[in-house]
């Protein structure tokens, strides 16, 4: 497949993942999100949904100890979701750069045991419409044991005089290879895709339009899965993937605090990543060194030194993920490793922040990880209560739709697809096998390594 098929294909599966433009169908789903908000709220606080919790805290006083704090953070919750709901609709993506007006820009690529994929990666920066002269194509082996330097170099080939190879003697973790690409970069914007990800034809130009404003440091890309269609969790994750950048991206994007600027598709302006550069690469948290979540790092550093950082929903890039159990834990445990200790580092960037920013951002971040001891310990209380009621996980079940239900309206407005049906899938498949990687990876946040094999 030539870099101008590939183009040409990835333009076509993005036409099916274009947000509508304010017709009846978007007034229809915006009014049915704010309707079932109010009904959810009302079924959790004025009706007796609650009322087995409580029950069951009568009947053993301990927990007690976990049901107010859950009605508490339930209200807040709501609150939270009628923010983000607001910020969601005031998003408006920033003007692409014109092809006239693109600054230099410097495209870096790591990769490690990627194969043929890495090939096709570059092929499509390539491809992409940015002035040719003023592109460069970094990509790193980062001591590949496969053949995917032999995939760098042809690309170096068929590209030439637009890729730079760089192979590294030893594996360094990705963090080391971006690093040594950060080093080479003549741009005075740089971008970052993964080895595993083409990005749409039109992405580069969107993804610098938002530069134009000095203030702003770094821009998020917007991640849909390259490979949806190849089993359950794919399509799973393709939903998942909307929510988390077509809606909480979009939302934090409002007040210029965008948390995670993907590794997928990312993009730094090049002076504020110098300044930065060696403590990121030098990182480490409880003596050991980081060597994985260095695209939420490296956003918390553009942060830290005052930039703003925001989200660009047409610049678009397609990335492979996980088609098993188990590489699909592999991917969780270390994006919920860096969760943890970049929240740590947060919890006192935000206090630099502008007002509106930090109190936004400090509700939100607040509210957001008040969820798990939440959620764990509403977990403990439902299972108590099923030993006592069965019907108790019914009605959780019954919980877990409705909730889905209400997040699924919001990917509707992003695409009009029967996938929704995932997003719901998805819901259960999470509760009842992913729920165990959070605790897991807060026992186990020292460890190192790629984990994307």
């Amino acid at each position: 497949m030539n870099s101008r098929t590939e183009s040409t294909t990835f333009e076509a599966v993005a036409e099916t993942m274009r947000p509508p433009q304010g017709d009846g169908w978007d007034y229809l789903v915006i009014a049915g999100i704010f309707a079932s908000m109010f009904a959810l709220a009302w079924a959790a606080l004025a009706t007796p949904l609650l009322q087995p919790l409580v029950d069951v805290a009568r009947r053993q006083h301990w927990t007690m100890l976990w049901v107010r704090p859950t009605v508490i953070w339930i209200t807040m919750g709501m609150l939270l979701l009628l923010l983000r709901t607001v910020l969601w609709l005031l998003y408006r993506p920033f003007a692409a750069v014109r092809e006239g007006d693109a600054p230099p820009l410097t495209v870096v690529i790591p990769a490690y045991n990627e194969g043929a994929m890495v090939e096709h990666a570059i092929a499509s920066v390539a491809a992409a419409s940015y002035p040719r002269g003023r592109v460069q194509i970094v990509a790193v082996d980062d001591g590949s044991t496969d053949d995917t330097w032999h995939h760098i170099k042809n690309a170096a080939l068929r590209f030439s005089g637009l890729v730079t190879p760089v192979r590294l003697p030893a594996n360094l973790g990705k963090r080391g290879a971006l690093a040594e690409g950060f080093r080479r970069a003549t741009g005075e914007i740089i971008v970052t895709v993964d080895s595993d990800s083409v990005i749409e034809r039109g992405a580069l130009l969107a993804i610098v339009g938002p530069f134009r404003d000095p203030r702003i440091g770094a821009v998020a890309g917007k991640v849909a899965v390259h490979n949806r269609r190849a089993g359950l969790i794919p399509r799973m994750l393709h939903v998942r993937f909307i929510l988390s950048f077509d809606y909480l991206r979009s939302a934090q994007s409002v007040f210029r605090t965008v948390y995670c600027c993907p590794g997928a598709l990312a993009a730094y302006r090049a002076e504020g990543v110098r300044q930065v550069l060696p403590a990121w690469e030098r990182q480490s948290f409880l003596g050991a060194p980081c060597t994985y979540g260095e695209d939420r790092a490296l956003t918390n550093d553009i942060l830290a030194r005052g930039y703003d950082t925001v989200y660009q929903r047409s610049a678009v890039v397609h990335t492979l993920v996980p088609e098993t159990y188990s590489k699909l834990c592999r991917m969780f445990l270390r994006w919920d490793r860096s969760y943890i200790r970049e929240e740590f580092r947060f919890a006192r960037i935000v206090w630099k922040r502008p007002l509106f920013s930090r109190v936004l951002a400090f509700y939100e971040s607040t509210i957001t990880n008040l969820r798990y001891p939440v959620a764990y310990g509403s977990i403990a209380l439902w299972t108590v209560n099923a030993f006592a009621d069965p019907a108790a996980l019914v009605r959780m079940l019954l919980a877990i739709m409705v909730v889905s239900l209400v997040y699924v309206l919001y990917y509707l407005r992003s695409e009009r697809s029967w996938d929704f049906v995932f997003g719901i899938l998805y819901a259960y498949f999470s509760f009842f096998a992913l729920t165990w990687i959070f605790p897991y990876a807060a026992l186990t946040v020292r460890a190192r390594g790629w984990l994307t094999r």
